[in-house]
């Protein structure tokens, strides 16, 4: 190889495979490098087939790192935790002062800071960047969030907005997120509130099925009409496809065959541990976190079952009779509200980190990146953008004008969905916790005093008072046991 390539990337299962042959494509040289070599041979000639794109593959790490131009710049897609610092052992050794490297993995901030200070001994310029669009995304316009180094994004710039998913009236869906670990922490949120979609998409389809009584045949239609309005987004257009399709090992529809255990990689549970040392309430998203949890319970909830079967919860469900037509559009307004909640839970615990860390994110271009190429791309981000457009330091989602008078006007179908699904025996976490939290944000008073009377009381933990300024203490106790004397 005469010429050296452009940018490097080591790591080559699904995503890594796919990103290097974006990268190509876009008309970058790239080399590629793996552990196990027969990926590499594997990639080689995808490239070859997909028209001989510009990719070239090596064995050993050094040969790999030599073929790169300076300063050289490799992204890794390995697994998060230890394959990640051994992959930069292995690649430091041949790097020198002003190479860069970028972790493309769902990995833990913390580790990006400390990779970040670690590598900056050796010279090396560090970027942990939130690669977001699954296998799809990455071969053809992923969605994309580097944080760390702004000098090791400034040589990669012209790459990224290439690479990255384009959309038409917004542009390349990458930014620099901003200093330390912020891409990850971001991509992380991303995920919690990917999470919250599920979840919610979930619950409708529940609701639909089980007390609308609507056919896979029906619910296929109704998503693909969903996702020609409000809901346009790639979970509901891919929801829709999922109910189309038959069984190729049996009769029927194979999502009725798939066994109802949902799995986890780990970032959802990361968010929800975000948002309790944060302070910040993320029901909607805790919500679809415990619900992957209970699903987990497959035997338990086969017993369960047996157990309440004869409690009657059966009878309920038959005994309705449902206008379908109604169901079907208060289901969608419900999964607009609740929707909207996740997200405004989503930037609240972005905008507090950046506060924490002093990394002055920017919540509209968050909501702008993740507008194409993403798992939670969808139309309605383009309203989050304006709200934020109108106004950055907009406190909650849910008091922009304009998402306001849309959760006004759907909150008596959201409500009739839950109170429906609450009296079917039918769960639906993410809706009410939603509702919960939309229903507790707007009260200017709370229960809370009580809270505080009870902490003040046992604990002697001192109370403020509406009408006077201090802390007060009562001796409770002491004052009802006199009035009962």
């Amino acid at each position: 190889m005469a010429t050296l390539s452009r940018i490097g990337l080591a790591g080559l299962a699904v995503m890594g495979q796919n990103l290097a042959l974006n990268i190509a494509e876009k008309g970058f040289p790239i080399s590629v490098y793996n552990r196990t070599t027969s990926k590499v041979d594997e990639t080689v000639e995808r490239a070859k087939q997909e028209g001989n794109l510009p990719l070239f593959g090596f064995h050993d790490p050094e040969s790999f790192v030599r073929s790169i131009q300076k300063p050289r710049v490799i992204i890794m897609l390995v697994k998060a935790g230890a394959p990640v610092d051994q992959t930069i052992k292995t690649l430091s050794v041949y790097m020198e002062k002003g190479d860069c490297i970028i972790d493309g993995g769902n990995e833990w901030y913390e580790n990006t800071e400390r990779r970040e200070k670690e590598v900056a001994e050796l010279g090396l310029l560090y970027l942990g960047m939130g690669v977001s669009g699954g296998e799809e995304g990455a071969r053809n316009g992923p969605s994309l969030m580097p944080g760390g180094s702004f000098e090791a994004y400034k040589y990669i710039e012209d790459i990224l907005l290439k690479v990255a998913a384009q959309v038409p009236d917004s542009g390349p869906c990458v930014t620099y997120i901003g200093k330390g670990g912020s891409g990850n922490f971001v991509k992380m949120i991303h995920n919690g509130i990917e999470y919250g979609d599920m979840q919610l998409i979930a619950e409708a389809y529940d609701v639909l099925k089980s007390v609308g009584k609507l056919s896979n045949e029906e619910l296929c239609h109704v998503f693909s009409e969903w996702n020609k309005g409000e809901l346009l987004s790639f979970l509901i257009e891919i929801t829709a496809d999922i109910f189309g399709i038959k069984d190729d090992k049996g009769d029927g529809y194979l999502v009725d065959k798939v066994l109802d255990k949902t799995g986890m990689k780990g970032t959802g549970k990361w968010t929800v541990q975000q948002a309790a040392e944060l302070s910040i309430a993320a029901p909607t998203i805790a919500s679809s976190l415990d619900s992957r949890f209970l699903s987990g319970l497959k035997e338990e909830r086969v017993e369960a079952a047996k157990v309440f079967k004869s409690g009657g919860f059966d009878d309920i469900l038959t005994d309705q009779a449902v206008n379908k037509q109604k169901l079907i559009d208060d289901v969608r307004q419900a999964l607009y509200a609740a929707k909207i909640c996740s997200y405004a839970q989503g930037m609240n615990l972005i905008r507090a980190k950046s506060i924490e860390k002093g990394w002055d994110l920017k919540l509209g271009e968050m909501s702008r990146i993740w507008k194409g190429g993403c798992i939670i791309r969808a139309i309605f981000l383009d309203r989050i953008k304006k709200a934020y457009d109108r106004n950055p330091d907009l406190a909650n989602l849910l008091v922009d004008p304009e998402f306001a008078k849309e959760i006004i006007e759907r909150q008596s179908a959201w409500r009739r969905v839950v109170c429906l699904a609450i009296n079917s025996g039918i769960s639906t976490p993410g809706m009410s916790s939603s509702l919960a939290y939309f229903d507790t944000y707007r009260r200017d008073r709370l229960p809370a005093n009580l809270v505080q009377a009870q902490r003040d009381y046992f604990g002697a933990h001192t109370y403020e008072r509406i009408d006077i300024p201090g802390s007060f203490h009562t001796e409770w106790f002491k004052i009802a046991r006199q009035s009962k004397i």
